[in-house]
């Protein structure tokens, strides 16, 4: 029997293990004695533990921070990395979200496919594996994180304890092989305003919009006090006619209340949203603004970021073959008359440096005044597709989809990230969607059997 039929013959053992873990509310909780992340959590992890102890294999419990399963003898390891931690269900479920319900071949709920399925995936992968007796000259080891989430504390704690695998792949995002992510920073543009008493036809009193710095903000709030209020509104309503931008005003005596309405999307893909914060920047600095530090903040932001998503203007555009161009959010702002706050997400590419996006950046910020704080870094993460990892994954990919494995690089940041030696591999498919973190988050049947098969011939490539 061949390791297909091995998987096929478990079909039913996977379905049913999948369910008893998304039947687990997983969530961050109060940090108690051996459960850095909670009760809830910790009780996804002791059942991943206990199912792998069934199935056979070695586990251990790594003091909560994470656990894994493993077979096989050797030196070096190779692995599998999923994590067993939820982002909260939120409303509008058409099923219970912990209730593993199958409608129309898709188990429903909140981890099916992120990441608790495809955990699963790998552990039956694991076993049929094992069962089929095959020759490995390293070990092989299922991963259990339990905090990529929230905080992302499971895995350097892990690492403290274990060394890394030579070789890993992490059920985490999508098919074929994401051999590339982008560098992603995070960091707020500050200044404090002096005061000023001058009069203006338009003096600004605030700006708010934003939720956070990877999304695309889709609504943004402006408050302005006028000497002719009917004559803002009228230069508002024409430029957004022109433009074709939701912003409308209201009059409240002298004050124009700007409101901009826009389409939220990824901090990683801003091009496929439309900023709602730079709609109405863009909108105010055809006003006759009042001459002051509040005025000069908001125009340099029209100025050096408009309606761009590359970073040209603000000097900081980067381009290479493998990843494509820069990525510029503008994701939040909090700007009143005394001090502006800015938030931006920049993701630069993957052969690039934090440097070659840095240098240009700070001379662009230049004498404005503007500071720079709360910066946050990931670096980029990038296999060349003739690495070991990236053709052992290809080979698996290639051979059971019965088509070429192709390679890409993201915006976006998975858990690869946080292991090394590690890069994302499925469990989404090209052309189906992705339901993760959203409602009704669900796990195909069928696909569920099959990126089992394609998990347990990646695993034993990486460890023959």
């Amino acid at each position: 029997m061949d390791i297909n039929q091995r998987i096929d013959a478990m079909r039913n053992e996977i379905i049913d293990s999948t369910a008893e873990l998304v039947k687990i509310r997983s969530l961050e909780g109060e940090a108690k004695p051996g459960m850095p992340f909670g009760e809830d959590v910790d009780k996804a992890l002791q059942c991943a533990l206990k199912m792998s102890e069934k199935l056979g294999f070695k586990t251990v419990n790594v003091d909560g921070y994470a656990g894994y399963a493993e077979i096989g003898e050797g030196e070096e390891y190779v692995a599998s990395l999923g994590h067993l931690d939820l982002v909260p269900e939120g409303d509008g479920w058409m099923y219970p979200p912990y209730a593993a319900e199958i409608h129309d071949g898709k188990m429903y709920g909140r981890g099916t496919s992120d990441d608790k399925g495809p955990v699963v995936a790998c552990l039956y992968a694991l076993k049929a594996i094992k069962d089929s007796n095959l020759p490995m000259s390293k070990r092989i080891r299922v991963i259990f994180g339990t905090n990529e989430e929230t905080g992302g504390e499971d895995i350097p704690y892990y690492l403290k304890k274990e060394k890394a695998p030579v070789l890993a792949f992490t059920p985490d995002a999508d098919f074929p092989i994401i051999n590339g992510e982008k560098g992603i920073t995070i960091f707020d543009l500050v200044k404090n305003f002096v005061p000023c008493d001058k009069d203006g036809k338009v003096i600004i009193e605030s700006i708010v919009g934003g939720n956070a710095a990877n999304m695309v903000p889709d609504y943004c709030e402006a408050i302005l006090t006028c000497a002719n209020a009917e004559e803002v509104k009228n230069t508002v309503e024409e430029f957004a006619k022109d433009k074709k931008y939701e912003i409308t005003v209201n009059i409240e005596g002298n004050k124009a209340i700007i409101k901009s309405i826009g389409v939220s999307g990824h901090g990683s893909t801003p091009e496929q949203g439309k900023n709602a914060i730079m709609q109405l920047i863009t909108c105010l600095a055809t006003l006759d603004l009042r001459n002051d530090e509040v005025s000069d903040y908001v125009k340099f932001f029209d100025e050096k970021v408009g309606m761009e998503v590359d970073g040209k203007s603000f000097g900081v555009y980067l381009e290479d073959e493998p990843s494509g161009t820069l990525s510029f959010n503008l994701g939040k702002i909090n700007l009143n008359r005394k001090s502006g706050s800015t938030t931006l997400n920049l993701r630069y590419p993957v052969t690039k440096t934090l440097d070659d996006m840095m240098t240009p950046l700070c001379t662009t910020l230049g004498t404005t005044g503007i500071m720079m704080e709360n910066f946050s870094h990931q670096e980029p993460l990038y296999f060349e597709t003739d690495h070991p990892l990236i053709q052992k994954l290809a080979k698996a990919y290639s051979e059971q989809m019965d088509e070429e494995a192709k390679f890409v690089s993201i915006g976006g940041g998975t858990y690869a990230k946080e292991m090394p030696n590690t890069v994302a591999f499925g469990p989404t498919f090209i052309g189906q969607p992705s339901t993760v973190h959203q409602p009704n988050e669900y796990i195909d049947i069928e696909e569920l059997i099959r990126i089992s098969k394609i998990y347990a011939y990646a695993l034993y490539e990486l460890a023959k």
